[in-house]
């Protein structure tokens, strides 16, 4: 098991084989999947997925998708991390999260996001992170200003439409 970093209540690890049921669980849920343009998964995109960030991006092994695990009851509970992005022909990485909606509501998103803005600036030594949001999608922007990051610019991209939230390593910080 490879650990990438704890926060309080969450480990955040790479991707195992035996995390697919649980991510799959994640990814077929209307309600999770609610702000994301290509929907619910299938199970084998949600495989070619897991398979894609086992060791990391393939391109980026420091950036990729983690299990995201309760330490109370290990428990997947979902998937969070750091994902390149180019956008308007600027390399971006993008601090992402996912929970499963049982975990709603009690900071464990704006927590994982927290370890995660965190880990890209004091480990990876990145100087900036981006959120990439729907603009109905309120409770991600509210981790988004939660952690630090201001609302930048609206944006379109091939997949549609989004707003940029967006923080430099220079910029203020708390932590959990």
């Amino acid at each position: 098991m490879m650990i990438i970093l704890e926060t309080q209540r969450l480990i955040l690890r790479r991707l195992e084989p035996g995390d697919l049921d649980s991510l799959y669980a994640l990814y077929r849920d209307p309600e999770v999947r609610r702000y994301f343009p290509e929907g619910i998964l299938t199970f084998e995109e949600t495989k070619e997925e897991l398979e894609w960030f086992l060791n990391g991006h393939p391109e980026h092994p420091e950036l990729g998708l983690w299990a995201t695990i309760l330490k109370e009851d290990n428990r997947f509970i979902g998937r969070c991390g750091l994902l390149p992005w180019t956008i308007d022909g600027k390399p971006e990485v993008e601090v992402a999260y996912l929970l499963a909606k049982e975990h709603w509501g009690k900071g464990l998103g704006t927590e994982a996001a927290q370890g995660v803005l965190n880990y890209g600036f004091d480990r990876l030594n990145l100087s900036r992170l981006i959120c990439l949001i729907d603009k109905e999608n309120r409770a991600s922007i509210q981790v988004a200003t939660k952690i630090g990051m201001r609302f930048e610019r609206e944006g379109c991209d091939d997949k549609g439409p989004f707003l940029l939230y967006s923080i430099d390593k220079a910029g203020e910080r708390r932590y959990v």
